[in-house]
């Protein structure tokens, strides 16, 4: 007998994986639940091949497992609505705060329902069931057994319970997205005083790629030694971006991370570990 899969969520993530999933796979949205977008949602189920429903309660009847693919904001409170048998494996595979995926587990935990916690580590498409899956909590294992018969081609577990695969997830997307933040605020100033070329040409040029943790340790060195004058230097930064009128959001918080460091007058020992221990360390209350 086929296992039914229910997607809970319909938009840009479960119609890149609907095509290549197996077995019976039911699907709801709640856009099905207005009238003037109800007909477009339709046409979305129908296009992937997935049996649309006009609740969750009906798309999660007699499902062996569920895929939540909602928004973020929305993650919590669908735990909390669903209707489940017991054993059914929950897959929350939203972009949402550890603490909201524990909170989460245990309202499925309740209704007798098996969580799992899942990272999506790489943008759907175009990578699709191949994208990579971090797995974590209690029915890990299972779940990512689950996974891999359904179709995705790259899950890994990591240990620890729920919320380790999402903390992973959220802590890298400070990297990720302050990058991209910081790229905004950077090029639109330069746009703004005609010198994009110069300074793209720039950033080329000094760009030296490095792995991530001696990144990292060169990062916090340069902070602990010179954090001060760095501060001092992003103020101006500050004050340029703002007589642009471009935005200066994250220069400025660059400006008080700099500065706490900086403050420390503590001499950079050797290492990642050593600085992130002495950091730690500063940080603790007194």
């Amino acid at each position: 007998m086929e296992r039914t899969t229910a997607l809970i969520g319909f938009g840009e993530a479960a119609m890149a994986f609907a095509p290549g999933l197996s077995g019976v796979l039911t699907a709801y949205d709640r856009k099905t639940d207005d009238p003037a977008l109800a007909d477009d949602k339709r046409d979305d189920y129908g296009m992937v091949g997935v049996r649309g429903c006009d609740s969750a309660a009906a798309a999660l009847d007699r499902a062996d497992a569920a895929l939540l693919l909602v928004t973020a904001d929305q993650a919590l409170a669908a735990a909390w609505g669903a209707e489940i048998a017991r054993g059914t494996l929950w897959f929350d595979m939203n972009s949402v705060a550890p603490d909201t995926k524990r909170a989460a587990a245990d309202a499925i935990a309740a209704k007798g329902g098996r969580y799992v916690d899942v990272a999506v580590m790489a943008p759907v498409l175009p990578a699709r069931t191949a994208v990579p899956l971090l797995v974590s909590g209690p029915h890990a294992e299972a779940g990512a057994a689950y996974l891999r018969d359904l179709g995705f081609a790259d899950v890994r577990i990591v240990a620890g319970d729920v919320g380790r695969a999402s903390s992973i997830k959220m802590i890298r997307s400070v990297m990720v997205k302050g990058i991209e933040a910081l790229t905004a605020e950077c090029v639109l100033a330069a746009d703004r005083a005609g010198v994009l070329d110069e300074v793209l040409a720039s950033l080329d040029a000094s760009e030296k790629p490095k792995p991530w943790a001696a990144r990292a340790d060169y990062n916090l060195d340069r902070m602990l030694a010179h954090g001060a004058r760095r501060a001092a230097e992003m103020a101006e930064v500050v004050k340029t971006l703002d007589a642009l009128g471009t935005g200066s959001m994250m220069s400025a918080g660059a400006v008080t991370r700099q500065r706490a460091i900086g403050s420390l007058g503590a001499i950079p020992p050797v290492g990642l570990a050593a600085k992130l221990d002495l950091l730690n360390r500063k940080a603790e209350p007194a």
